[in-house]
């Protein structure tokens, strides 16, 4: 499953140096000047995952350091996010103002938005349109909300068309546009109308900018950020993150072994990327199962509450189209003992069928027949 997250927000808010933190590089220009980004920066980030490292001691522990001439595991993949650092917006990119069309274009391709919100004060930064985080918001969901107006009108028209021959889907079709368009008309994003199963299947396909699932990610000074991710946390806010873009930045380039010491310092457990790529997966409804042999120890994604099936075609359209079974752990169990052999051994490797709905860190060996 390609997870893709586009970084936007007003210009000069702080996306390219959180994107250049999340790639541990200088990917994209950071510039004191509004559209210091033009063209979408693109890069794959791996997901941070601590238990491919047991795995990879449960392994060899079965097979040894070594088969033959080759290391064990062979390869250790984790699960990725594509992230894309996308030019800043202004008021009035709906109607081509700044670089608005080209924003808006690269927007259609990601899965989900985190809009990056500037709420810290330094006046060495330009800052550009919005004065406070509110106004940001406000701005962003604006140009978002309209865009989607224009491209709805001309769906409805084709709708209402399809529509003359009486089909349900059809029919059902302008329904829920219409239903979309007055949540729009009335200043609200497409994303907080809540759809049944059957008013999404019919309108599969439609890709308007405020129907994708949003993050809000406030960059804030290095004083606050603990303080205000606690005050989140509190209010389980889980689509909205505190972060300071510039410890990350600092943190990313730091020694691996000196990392741990400079959060400790800050009183923070984990970077603030971390959290945003958690926050992601909660966001989209995602989890990760896990597979391990001497070839390989790796991570896959799927939606949360997938069954075992479906899940099996993550891995090839093959296990899924002959799955027979899968013996599945969940990988705390598996790391009471470390060893896949010795769990088997133990009966606590168990088989499961076709209705099995998939946990977060079930560790499978898909049985399958084509």
């Amino acid at each position: 499953m390609n997870l893709s997250l586009g970084i936007i927000g007003l210009p000069n808010v702080g996306k390219s140096t959180l994107f250049n933190a999340l790639l541990r590089k200088q990917a994209a220009l950071v510039a004191n000047y509004p559209f210091a980004t033009i063209e979408p920066n693109v890069g794959v980030v791996e997901v941070p995952d601590e238990r491919l490292n047991g795995l990879v001691e449960v392994v060899r522990n079965d097979y040894g350091q070594k088969l033959g001439d080759r290391e064990v595991p062979q390869k250790v993949i984790p699960s990725t996010v594509k992230f894309y650092d996308i030019a800043g917006l202004v008021k009035g990119a709906h109607k081509g103002e700044g670089l608005g069309n080209e924003f808006l274009g690269h927007i259609r391709e990601v899965t989900a938005l985190v809009h990056v919100i500037r709420d810290f004060e330094d006046d060495n930064i330009i800052r550009s349109g919005a004065v406070n985080p509110r106004d940001d918001m406000v701005t962003i969901d604006t140009e978002l909300i309209l865009a989607d107006i224009s491209i709805l009108d001309r769906m409805l028209r084709g709708a209402k068309d399809d529509a003359k021959s009486k089909d349900v889907e059809a029919v059902l079709r302008v329904a829920v546009l219409e239903k979309i368009a007055s949540m729009l008309n009335s200043g609200k994003p497409a994303r907080e109308l809540a759809l049944d199963v059957m008013e999404e299947k019919a309108i599969r396909g439609v890709n308007l900018l405020s129907r994708k699932p949003i993050l809000y990610v406030y960059n804030v000074s290095e004083g606050s950020v603990s303080i205000r991710q606690d005050q989140a946390n509190q209010s389980n806010e889980y689509d909205r993150l505190s972060i300071s873009a510039k410890i990350e930045s600092e943190l990313c380039s730091l020694p691996e072994n000196e990392q741990t010491e400079y959060l400790r310092s800050l009183g923070m457990e984990e970077p603030g990327l971390n959290r945003l790529i958690k926050a992601g997966y909660k966001l989209l409804g995602l989890q990760d199962f896990l597979t391990a042999g001497p070839k390989e120890v790796r991570a896959w994604t799927i939606r949360s509450g997938a069954k075992a099936p479906e899940a099996a075609g993550a891995i090839h359209t093959d296990f899924e189209r002959g799955f027979i079974g899968a013996d599945i752990i969940a990988y705390t169990d598996l790391m009471k003992v470390r060893s896949l052999k010795r769990a088997r051994e133990l009966g606590s490797i168990r088989l499961e069928g076709k209705n099995y709905s998939m946990q977060d860190g079930d560790v499978v060996e898909f049985r399958f027949n084509v």
